[in-house]
């Protein structure tokens, strides 16, 4: 039976992934709260579509950070692709080159950032960035993905503690001996004790603050997007500390429970900016009419993370690239429905919040 939209690839996902791989996946904080809004919050926003307009010829085109690429769909730093599919970020970083959409390779992959640039080298990619007690681990990553052309950092800030995901808790969940957090490949070797997720635990500073985004900008010529603030308050004080983007993130409801779900954080981020930087969101996009909605509330580009790694299980390089396809023809004919013959002409007046 073909997979025709992204629910199929759950769905083949959970049947084939061994249950601690997938339950990693799936995880959320606690009671799961936030993970599972996230995708109720889109369904409570309804569209105003306008009629006879003309949509004979749509264009999915925009641009993130001034470079173009063909649909506003992105893919977000998602960690360990190598437990969904042998090659992993490879496979991942050579479909969104394919499709000419923005890569966020995270710093916990099982890929290093020298193996996905050998797979894609032209491929349009970001690194996604922690602070940790030893600055010189983060300041090693910044110089090497500079150099290897990486286009910008995206510095996670809602991890200062690792959130109660209970089944990782109860499955114990470790990587499997022949996968390594491989950009750290020979730095922990000579120690032991806890590990959380790949590293030793307490690697993470939870002392980061404002003042480590004047100290990241002083490591890198590269534009810094803070990934992870929900709030107005914090989305000024990006501004005032000159970070270029913001992605509007509540790390897929695996960190605080009980927290906004993204798309109902992100009017007041967007009026908050007011167009001084580029705002983009992720957490619980799963049709095209969902990033229409995003589009419409004011975010320049949509990341999408849990249905890229139903993508690798399904088929790899070829199974990512159908999930983006399908969320881009999805899109293509939202706005097509909706009146809008290009990513300029959605705007606010297309939604319309349910009063349930």
């Amino acid at each position: 039976m073909p997979l025709i939209c992204l629910s199929d690839f759950e769905a083949y996902a959970k049947d084939h992934l061994p249950k601690a791989t997938w339950e990693y996946y799936a995880a959320g904080a606690d009671d799961c709260c936030t993970r599972d809004d996230n995708l109720l919050a889109f369904k409570r926003i309804r569209l105003r579509p306008r009629m006879l307009r003309d949509v004979s010829v749509t264009d999915t085109k925009t641009t993130v950070l001034g470079m173009e690429v063909s649909c506003p769909i992105g893919i977000a730093p998602t960690a360990f692709h190598c437990l969904a599919w042998p090659d992993g970020e490879m496979s991942t970083a050579r479909a969104a080159e394919g499709l000419n959409l923005c890569y966020v390779a995270s710093t916990y992959s099982t890929c290093s950032v020298e193996e996905i640039v050998a797979a894609a080298p032209e491929g349009l990619r970001w690194f996604q960035l922690y602070v940790y007690r030893d600055r010189k681990l983060s300041e090693r990553l910044v110089h090497r993905v500079e150099a290897l052309g990486f286009k910008a950092l995206v510095l996670t800030v809602d991890v200062p503690y690792t959130g109660k995901r209970r089944s990782d808790i109860r499955n114990n969940f470790r990587l499997p001996p022949h996968l390594k957090v491989k950009n750290f490949e020979g730095v922990f070797e000579e120690q032991c004790g806890p590990d959380n997720y790949g590293v030793p635990a307490n690697t993470l500073d939870p002392s980061i603050s404002w003042k480590d985004i004047y100290w990241l900008r002083n490591q890198t010529r590269l534009p810094i997007i803070i990934k992870g603030i929900l709030t107005k308050e914090d989305a000024e004080l990006a501004v005032e500390h000159g970070v270029q983007g913001i992605i509007v993130s509540n790390h897929g409801g695996r960190q605080l429970d009980g927290e906004l779900a993204t798309i109902d954080a992100l009017s007041e981020i967007v009026d908050a900016v007011q167009g001084r930087i580029e705002v983009y969101i992720d957490g619980g996009i799963r049709t095209g009419s969902d990033v229409l909605k995003a589009l419409a509330l004011g975010a320049k580009c949509v990341f999408i993370g849990r249905p890229i790694v139903w993508g690798l299980a399904y088929k790899g390089e070829e199974g990512v690239r159908g999930v983006l396809q399908i969320l881009t023809d999805e899109f293509r004919l939202s706005m097509a429905l909706s009146g809008c013959r290009n990513v300029s002409e959605i705007n606010r007046n297309l939604i319309q919040f349910s009063k349930l």
